[in-house]
This record gives C-alpha cells, structure tokens and sequence, in this order.
C-alpha cells in the first residue's frame, strides 16, 4: 500500500493473522481491502484468489474446496458466493494453521446469521472503514487524541491545532478513489456511480430486492436523517413503502456496510431510556451526496449543519472504534426528558461522553447532558470524563470532569 496512505488497521491484522486460522476483513466496496491485504501479504507463499473474477466465482461455486488445499490463501470478497464458508469451516476443522485463511467482502459477515454460525469460534472480524482526514494525511494526532481522553489525566493543550475545513472533508468522504479527486462535480459522478454499482450488483448479490428504484429513494431519505434517531415508520412512510420493506432495506445498507445504526448507552437498565437508535453513515461524503450536498457552500447553507458536523467526526471515531471492535462501542445516550449525549465511547477503562458543537462558544448549558450521564452511572462503572467539542480554538475545563475542546483537531 501507498506508504502515504497506510491504515490504522494493518497492525491489528497482523497481529490477528498470527493468531486465529480465519481473519475477516470486511468493510464497503472501494474502501481499500483488496489493497491492504495484498500489499500486507505479498509473494508466493500466500495465494490470493478474488472472486471478482468469474473464473474463480465459477470454481467457489462447484467445487470450493479446491480453493484451500494450499493454504495460507488470501480469498477475496467471498460474499460473492456464501457456499464457500462451508468449505473455510471444514478446512479449519480438518487442522488449525494460524493466520492459515485470509476472507475480505463487502458486507458485515457478523450480521448475516449463516455466516457467522459457519465460523463461530474460528473466525475474528476486522471492520475497515473509510479513511478519516488523519488516517488519509498520515497523522496519527486524532487517534492519540481520542486515546487520551480514557488516560487518568487529561492533555488539554494537545487539543489545539490549525483551523480546517470540516465541510470540504464532509464532501470528500473516506473513499480512496473519491479522495483523490479535488474537482467537487467529477467526485459527484464518481459518487453517483457508486451508487449505481451498489444497487445493480452488490444489492443483487445480497438480497433479492425487487424494486431499485424503492431502495433509492430510501437511500436519499436516509441519508438526509443523518446523526438522528432512526424511526422506520416515519421514514417508511416518506419513502412510499411499508415498514417491514423499510426495516429489511436498512438492514441491507447495514450488511453492506454503508450505514451504522448506533444503539442506545444503558447506563442504569431500570432508568427507562429510549431504545432508538442513531443513523449515522460509514461515508460521510457517499452520505452528503445522497442528501443533495454537492459543495461545502451546501452545507453552510443547510438548517441541519449541526448533524452534519456529527457526521464529519463519525469519520473519525469509526476508525478508532475498528482499531479494537471486540472492546470499543460508540453508541448515543438519551433519559426520559430532553437530555441526551452525542456519542458514548466505551472501552474496558470505561466511558467518555462526547457533545457536539458547531458554534464557537461553549457555556454551562451545553453540559447538562453529560452531567446528567454521569449522574446516571452506576457504581463500578466510571466515567471518566465529558467533552463537549466545539468550533473554537481554546481547550478549557468547565468543572465536574468536564471540557470544552476544539473538534477542529479531530476532523
């Protein structure tokens, strides 16, 4: 891989390559896994087939036990033909070889049930997300800074930096070949493309949805309730479809790793918190240009800028949250008034609530959700800290564990 473009994720594969017999990397199409894999593995010694190509689609079909006599083998976006999970499950049983097994695909194999009970203790699972602007420029100093704020004592002074555009990054999204393109109308068509393999292929490889177009416009519709509460009634409703179709095509973006749908913080399991979950999108360019956003004027121009500043730093803590999925969750918090947090993060050192902001001032209003948070949390488990990330430029504490931090050094 492009030394310049090197993921966050290649030591935590490596590692796991060492370790289990099957490791899967799966993340959306376009997003890097075919190069990450085949620039971490090069050489003879790994064989590495994709069954992109039909030949070897053909051969996964009939006869996919052929495809792991030579093992360590390298086998590339095997959601293409799911019979093949079979033949991975009797390879392992037949003999462990660690790191033996390499699968990459375009959908969550955690969330496709036939999957995930074929490789139910032989398999881990990586998630590879789009990049984010530091993992993009080769700057580790957002992934520290996020570390940090689970640290006993908190660097404040580190969170200063330059000012940056959020919105231009919001348009260019995660996708390397989007990325690589500065002029905002051909990233529009580049985009626009996607879209359409997504929906004539992928889609169809899948599930078996009947009308396109129907999943299109939920697409858009979804895409403009970016960073809220997923009602599928409502968006059923708008959408001209009923709510199971509704609930089985998100379910379908959420395979394909297009979206995340943030389930709700318990804090206390008897506090009677609201159950919803939170849409966010893995992309959040292939997100803005679903909802209309072709340039950052767009964005400015836009009521609901706020939420798309939320999805801007989602970029961000995705790609955290993927370095260590088995013990890092994002998730949103909300009581039973109006009182909510943004974003949970949890690890095993505990929780950080995090607000967002897009003005340049912060005051004691601004806080009550976190303090409400904190309150709620039970004893033994702790919070470490609030954090309300806004658009100024000086880092402050604003008491009871809680600080005002510029998000211009996250995004």
């Amino acid at each position: 891989m492009n030394k310049n473009h090197s993921r966050w994720l290649e030591p935590l594969l490596i590692q796991a390559l060492s370790v289990f017999p099957v490791v899967v990397v799966a993340g959306a199409r376009q997003v890097g896994k075919t190069t990450l894999v085949r620039d971490l593995c090069p050489g003879p010694k790994r064989k590495y087939y994709t069954l992109d190509s039909l030949d070897i689609l053909s051969q996964a079909q009939e006869n996919p036990d052929s495809l792991l006599e030579d093992l360590p083998v390298t086998l590339d976006e095997v959601q293409r033909a799911p019979e093949l999970l079979l033949a991975v499950k009797r390879a392992v049983d037949r003999g462990r070889v660690a790191g033996g097994i390499l699968l990459t695909g375009s959908a969550n194999f955690s969330l496709l049930r036939s999957v995930a009970d074929s490789l139910a203790g032989r398999a881990v699972y990586l998630e590879l997300s789009p990049f984010c602007k530091g993992e993009w420029e080769g700057s580790r100093k957002s992934l520290d800074l996020i570390d940090g704020l689970f640290r006993e004592k908190l660097d404040i002074d580190a969170w200063e930096g330059p000012r940056v555009d959020w919105r231009q990054m919001l348009c260019r999204g995660g996708f390397p070949p989007a990325l690589e393109i500065e002029d905002d109308a051909a990233r529009g068509m580049w985009f626009g493309g996607y879209v359409q393999t997504y929906l004539e292929r992928d889609l169809r490889q899948l599930s078996n949805v009947g009308n396109l177009g129907d999943f299109q416009v939920l697409m858009r519709l979804a895409a403009g309730r970016t960073a809220r509460l997923l009602n599928e009634s409502d968006l059923a409703r708008d959408a001209g479809i009923s709510q199971p179709t509704c609930h089985r095509h998100m379910q379908w973006l959420e395979v394909g790793c297009l979206i995340s749908r943030l389930e709700a913080f318990h804090a206390n399991a008897s506090s009677g918190m609201r159950k919803a979950k939170k849409l966010m999108w893995q992309d959040a360019g292939l997100a803005a240009w679903l909802a209309g956003i072709r340039s950052p004027e767009d964005v400015a121009n836009r009521p609901d800028e706020g939420f798309w500043l939320e999805q801007a730093i989602f970029q961000t803590l995705q790609v955290w949250r993927g370095m260590d999925s088995s013990s890092r969750r994002i998730t949103h918090w909300r009581d039973g008034g109006k009182r909510d947090v943004d974003f949970v993060l949890e690890t095993p050192q505990g929780v950080v609530g995090v607000e967002i902001k897009a003005s340049q001032k912060v005051t004691p209003s601004d806080c009550t959700g976190l303090r409400a948070l904190s309150a709620a949390m039970p004893k033994g488990r702790p919070f470490l800290r609030g954090v309300v990330l806004h658009g100024g430029t000086e880092p402050r504490s604003m008491g009871e564990g809680i600080y005002a931090l510029p998000w211009r050094s996250l995004v």
